[in-house]
């Protein structure tokens, strides 16, 4: 058995797995010795619970390739908003197809990664500060282009309707959505040789240009991702919920980042996988929805998430040293 969990835990996402396998199996028996009181499994609570990851699990996908590349974005909250804005504008005020709406935000997102990709190549400022300025640039642009108001998002396609916002059970389409992104990103990221060179310029840039890979164009990749991603993101949400604030997106581009921390992604790149970007993102939800259940005030969330983070980090720099 121990050997089992330590070639389980060996694994780019083993500690993550491990650990929430061990959340699950204490909530699912919890949840059946007092089924009154501890409503885990409950198929309202459980379709909640899975609708509620869809869109931060997306985003952080993006969010966790730009990191293994060695580079953030902080702008994708507010790049979430500003393209779902931009999605339903086109269907309400230019009659356009909600699929075509949907393929127009998305590529306004991967411009808008592109943009932060050159200025970091280009200026060689750090990611960090570039994306910061443009977090503020696209929330003011937000504001610019359609003002303070939530914006209701109607269509007519019933089948637009039935991709988008339909369901199987417990199981909501925007969650498939984020399954689905996440098998795509993970055959690209582990399986493809864009991926092997995500890690190489992530975990030594050096080294990459050496075995002549080019950074900079690594590097645009993965923020055309993210942008991508942060836009994708925000439509699936939009077209669940019906409507777009303004400011709806803010605080998610540090949620992102935390459930990429938590799944193991290293804060200087090099080191993370798809599958544990999904779990950490579905972590994150498990406990608040734990915490929800027993009635916990709600900064109890907050703590136990950033003590996660802090410990995710110590255990990632730990392996770094040894490695």
């Amino acid at each position: 058995m121990k050997k089992f969990i330590d070639n389980i835990r060996s694994k780019p996402a083993g500690g993550i797995l491990l650990l929430f396998c061990t959340i699950q199996v204490v909530a699912i028996i919890a949840g059946l010795l007092y089924p009154e009181n501890f409503r885990y499994l409950n198929p309202a609570n459980i379709a909640v619970l899975l609708k509620s990851m869809s869109a931060l699990g997306i985003m952080a996908i993006g969010v966790g390739i730009l990191m293994i590349s060695g580079e953030f974005d902080l702008s994708v909250g507010t790049l979430y908003t500003f393209c779902a804005i931009v999605t339903a504008t086109m269907v309400k005020e230019y009659a356009l197809s909600p699929y075509l709406a949907m393929i127009i935000g998305i590529i306004v997102g991967i411009i808008a990664g592109l943009i932060h990709g050159n200025i970091v190549n280009r200026f060689t400022i750090p990611s960090f500060i570039v994306t910061l300025g443009a977090m503020l640039l696209w929330k003011g642009g937000t504001l610019l282009y359609h003002g303070a108001k939530s914006l209701r998002y109607k269509y007519e396609s019933e089948t637009y309707k039935t991709v988008l916002t339909g369901d199987i059970g417990v199981i909501d389409a925007s969650f498939l959505w984020f399954i689905g992104v996440g098998i795509v990103f993970y055959f690209i990221v582990h399986h493809h040789k864009i991926g092997n060179h995500f890690f190489a310029v992530g975990g030594n840039p050096e080294a990459a240009i050496a075995i002549g890979i080019n950074p900079k164009r690594v590097k645009l990749i993965a923020f055309s991702i993210a942008g991508g991603c942060a836009a994708l993101s925000g439509v699936v949400a939009m077209s669940r919920v019906g409507s777009v604030q303004p400011g709806g997106g803010l605080g998610l581009e540090l949620e992102a980042i935390a459930a990429c921390v938590i799944g193991g992604c290293a804060l200087m790149g090099g080191r993370g996988s798809i599958l544990g970007i999904m779990l950490g993102t579905a972590l994150i939800y498990t406990i608040q929805d734990l915490l929800l259940l027993l009635r916990a005030p709600g900064f109890y969330f907050e703590m136990f998430v950033g003590g996660l983070i802090v410990l995710a980090v110590i255990i990632n720099v730990t392996i770094r040293k040894r490695i």
